[in-house]
């Protein structure tokens, strides 16, 4: 029982294979945490998982998988790094609720990939994933200091209604000091070079998703080049299925996915179809053949 009278809820028993990482995964989880040996490295991983899986019950965190790369996999990533390397405050955004990149695995990768860590930003519903994240991988705010700024991002306070920018907006882009105190994202509105958004939209119905899309396309820079991306459950055919915490969620196919985002059969597209290019292919997968929707939406 906790202090004030009420039930904790139990810590789930998890045990990690490291084994079934890959070669250049394993190395990355040793070199970012310090421990070599294996053994006690997965007692380490073992342990922030468990506490993670009692802030929020995601199954992905009773497998190994929630260690394995996601973003840096992606078709559009070299295109990311470029922009990194091309492109004065290219600001990188990652958002979502609870997918490993809030414990920081992606964008670590992704710095160590040469991504200027000075223009990282992370957000997230639970910023118990974040302060976990510096436990996993032994780091401190002083020691990886990348602004994370946590909301619900279907929240209006935390991401303001608008439509997607079609020119420079007018505010300054916000200084990495401001951005360590924000209480929203408002501020990034239109200044975002790169957002990266995975294992998110699928946490919805369809029309949650819409109002998600077009809350990350108002914070993307009209600058063409910059672009959303990111993986999530999708399937050949639109449609409701329950996930795994029996939860009625939408999957998109990869025809509806660019319906929503440019339009055409009759919807109206968050963009205008001729601002952005919309790639999307649905993968299945071994896993209880599942399908995967991968896509990126890149400013033209």
């Amino acid at each position: 029982m906790s202090t004030d009278g009420s039930k904790e809820k139990p810590t789930k028993q998890i045990t990690l294979d490291l084994g079934e990482l890959d070669e250049n995964e394993l190395a990355f989880l040793k070199s970012q945490t310090g421990i070599e040996d294996v053994e006690v490295l997965t007692r380490h991983v073992e342990d922030i998982a468990r506490r993670a899986h009692k802030v929020f019950g995601y199954d992905y965190l009773t497998r190994t998988l929630f260690l394995k790369f996601r973003s840096t996999r992606l078709p559009v990533y070299k295109h990311v790094l470029e922009l990194g390397k091309t492109r004065d405050d290219a600001l990188f955004l990652d958002v979502g609720c609870g997918w490993i990149p809030q414990v920081g695995h992606d964008i670590r990768k992704t710095i160590a990939d040469e991504y200027p860590i000075q223009n990282m930003v992370g957000s997230d519903l639970h910023p118990e994933f974040w302060d976990l994240g510096h436990e996993l991988f032994k780091s401190t705010p002083e020691t990886f200091p990348v602004p994370f700024i946590p909301g619900d991002a279907l929240d209006d306070d935390f991401i303001p209604n608008r439509d997607p920018f079609l020119d420079m907006p007018t505010t300054s882009k916000p200084s990495r000091q401001s951005l360590a105190s924000s209480k929203s994202l408002a501020s990034l509105q239109g200044h975002v070079s790169v957002i990266h958004a995975s294992a998110l939209f699928h946490l919805f119905l369809k029309e949650s998703q819409r109002r998600l899309a077009r809350k990350l396309a108002s914070l993307l820079s009209p600058v063409p080049g910059s672009v959303i991306f990111g993986v999530h459950r999708g399937l050949p055919q639109p449609g409701e299925i329950f996930n795994t915490r029996s939860e009625q969620i939408f999957c998109h196919s990869a025809d509806s996915w660019k319906r929503l985002w440019i339009g055409g059969e009759g919807e109206v597209g968050v963009f205008p179809s001729d601002a952005v290019d919309v790639q999307a292919v649905v993968i299945q997968v071994a896993l209880k053949e599942t399908w995967i929707l991968v896509w990126s939406v890149k400013r033209i």
